[in-house]
């Protein structure tokens, strides 16, 4: 085995939840009050950040952007996706889950709960950015972050390594169609040129520039490469808090005057992770998959690469639109709900492992 597959399959079993990403929530949370506190204390420097835009694209977040991104994308073998062979069946019911259903089904939550029945407690003017923002979110599916989940569960290394890579790369295909689509089903404007333009700088070039990157470390060591993600993945949590809080200063005024508008975003969030992640484990168990499959494969189905979303979010509609704060939300709650899918899965062996013993005989 070469010492990139070594790396990667120990990645992808690695270590569980650091204190900072086991207390995301908070963080955000405390994010969420500095940026507004900020934004109507001194509004004057937010909104000069705010107009440092090229092309639609501001600057200082496309720069933050890159530097939480670029990190995750390391953690990415590409190689691995010659072992997609080996685990077909799961390969298969992620696949659909993350491509077929996840995006569609959000879409509906957002006309049913957004449009529908919490339209009279949010800002009329902000109904299609909040669908929008939504979609946008579940048009990404979960990267790095999968492979912390993977090992809370116990769950197959190579396959999670091989899926994440697969979905990388469908990604750069079928984000933006797939993005485009629904927005013009729900009868939103598609600034096409800013839509692609997003796919090419917050996927197309972070990938190249995080694999290039992966081959010259690892070439000096597995120690080295090992190092250098752990200082850039202090960065990449940094650079999230930071965009957290300039986002959350444009947003505060239609917070504090709709303090609810978090919450009601939240239910179409939720339940599209218990929908989907219920989805993907039930599917996998009806097809024969072992349980350290299925694991991962409901929770690669269930989380979002909400960094990829908020970048997206901002370019397409701005820094004071809904649709940025509907992408925030999901980061809000990605945690604690993640980790209460992992315990679900974790619980529910003895029964995944019953259904799969009769399926089998």
């Amino acid at each position: 085995m070469s010492v990139q597959c070594e790396v990667s399959i120990k990645q992808a079993s690695g270590a569980p939840l650091s204190i900072f990403e086991r207390w995301l929530t908070l963080w955000v949370a405390l994010c969420i009050l500095v940026g507004i506190g900020l934004g109507q204390w001194i509004p004057g420097p937010f909104q000069f950040l705010g107009q440092l835009e090229i092309a639609q694209v501001n600057i200082p977040v496309g720069l933050l952007i890159w530097v939480m991104i670029i990190p995750m994308l390391m953690k990415i073998d590409f190689g691995a996706l010659h072992q997609v062979k080996s685990h077909w069946k799961g390969i298969g019911v992620t696949l659909f889950v993350n491509w077929a259903v996840k995006p569609f089904s959000m879409a509906l939550l957002a006309w049913i709960f957004i449009r529908g029945l919490f339209s009279q407690w949010l800002p009329a003017e902000q109904l299609d950015s909040y669908v929008a923002g939504l979609i946008l979110l579940a048009a990404a599916p979960c990267t790095a972050m999968v492979f912390v989940w993977s090992r809370l569960t116990g769950g197959d290394p190579y396959f999670t390594l091989s899926q994440v890579a697969l979905n990388d790369t469908i990604m750069v295909f079928a984000f933006a169609p797939i993005v485009g689509l629904l927005l013009g089903l729900s009868s939103i404007v598609v600034p096409w040129n800013t839509l692609l333009a997003s796919v090419v700088l917050y996927i197309i070039i972070p990938v190249m520039i995080a694999q290039v990157w992966r081959k010259r470390l690892l070439k000096q060591g597995q120690q080295r490469f090992e190092a250098t993600l752990d200082m850039l993945g202090r960065a990449s949590m940094l650079a999230l808090l930071v965009t957290l809080i300039l986002l959350f200063a444009f947003q505060g005024k239609a917070i504090l005057k709709q303090p609810l508008i978090i919450l009601l975003l939240a239910v179409p969030i939720l339940i599209q992770v218990f929908f989907n992640s219920a989805l993907a484990y039930w599917l996998n168990r009806t097809v024969g998959e072992k349980h350290e499959v299925a694991c991962p494969s409901a929770l690669i189905g269930a989380s979002n690469f909400f960094e990829l979303a908020v970048a997206a979010a901002i370019s397409l509609f701005g820094f004071e639109s809904g649709a940025a704060l509907a992408t925030v939300v999901g980061v809000l709650i990605e945690v604690p709900v993640m980790l209460l899918v992992v315990r679900v899965v974790n619980q529910t062996r003895g029964w995944y492992d019953a259904g799969l013993s009769i399926s089998r005989s």
